[in-house]
C-alpha cells in the first residue's frame, strides 16, 4: 500500500465522520502553488479546514507532529485561497484528523477541533 493510498483512507473515514456530524463536504485535496487542504466542509456558517494526518499502527511519529508551524502557514495560505475562489465570507476554523490504521482498517480515529489559529 502507498501512502498516497494510506493518505486516502484516512481522508475518507474523515470526510464520513464529518457528513455524519452534519457537515457538507465542499473540497477535497484542494490544491494551489504552495499549499494544499486536505478537506473543506461547512456546518451552517462555519467552515472546517481539516488536516487529516493517517498512519499505520506502529509508525516511529504521530501524525499532529507532522502539523508543523511551516505546514499550518501553507494551509492558511490555501484556505483564503479557497474563501476567495469560492466567493465565501464565513468564519474558518482549522481541525485536524488523526488516523491510525492496521492493514485498510482505521483501529483509532482523533478529531481535533480548532486544532490551530491562522
Amino acid at each position: 500500500m502507498t501512502s498516497r493510498d494510506i493518505g486516502n483512507i484516512g481522508e475518507e473515514y474523515t470526510a464520513s465522520f464529518l457528513r455524519e456530524k452534519g457537515c457538507d463536504i465542499l473540497a477535497r485535496n484542494y490544491c494551489i502553488r504552495g499549499g494544499e487542504l486536505d478537506i473543506v466542509a461547512q456546518k451552517g456558517s462555519l467552515i472546517h479546514v481539516v488536516e487529516v494526518k493517517t498512519r499505520k499502527c506502529g509508525a516511529l511519529s504521530g501524525g499532529g507532529e507532522a502539523i508543523t508551524p511551516k505546514k499550518i502557514s501553507r494551509i492558511v495560505k490555501a484556505a483564503n485561497a479557497f474563501l476567495t475562489a469560492n466567493d465565501l465570507d464565513l468564519s474558518v476554523v482549522f481541525d485536524a484528523a488523526i488516523v491510525e490504521l492496521e492493514g485498510e482498517r482505521v483501529v483509532k480515529f482523533e478529531y481535533i477541533q480548532r486544532a490551530f489559529t491562522a
